[in-house]
């Protein structure tokens, strides 16, 4: 997806759970592991471009974890969204920024299905314990993100 501003963009990351292992996927191009993600798109909002990201990165339907569900009465002018659990600010090169939403979901299958536009060399569902694992080289921030998002939806 193009940029939507030179500087900064807005973004999504998901942390998906389902029985009790969270996936990650190695990025394509900077070769280390990450949760799916991808850019919001001028026409949606973060909660779409969360769901979405997902199925087109990996081909699985999931539910958007919500720490305290409430609703009002949505209309056309208005719709509550599902607040991320967390929210970054990172440096994508000297040029370009990302304000990501990060969120966690639930999945209710492990079952991968990569399209042709978004393969990766490598998705895993991995253990708590795995994140540890050093010869994964998993970046802190991340195993931080996936144990949260295994304690907040593990049964």
């Amino acid at each position: 997806m193009p940029h939507i501003h030179e500087k900064i963009d807005f973004t999504v990351e998901v942390f998906v759970v389902h029985n009790n292992k969270v996936l990650l996927r190695k990025h394509d191009k900077l070769k280390i592991w990450l949760s799916v993600g991808g850019h919001i798109e001028l026409d949606e909002d973060p909660n779409q471009a969360a769901v979405r990201e997902v199925k087109e990165e990996v081909g699985l339907d999931i539910k958007l974890f919500e720490k305290a569900p409430f609703q009002f009465k949505e209309d056309v002018e208005y719709k509550e969204l599902i607040a991320s659990r967390f929210l970054n600010r990172h440096r994508i090169n000297s040029n370009h920024e990302h304000i990501t939403l990060v969120y966690f979901a639930k999945s209710n299958t492990n079952q991968i299905k990569q399209s042709g536009m978004e393969l990766s060399e490598e998705c895993k569902w991995f253990s708590k314990e795995e994140l540890d694992d050093p010869t994964y080289g998993i970046r802190e921030n991340i195993i931080f993100y996936a144990k949260k998002a295994l304690d907040e939806l593990t049964d």
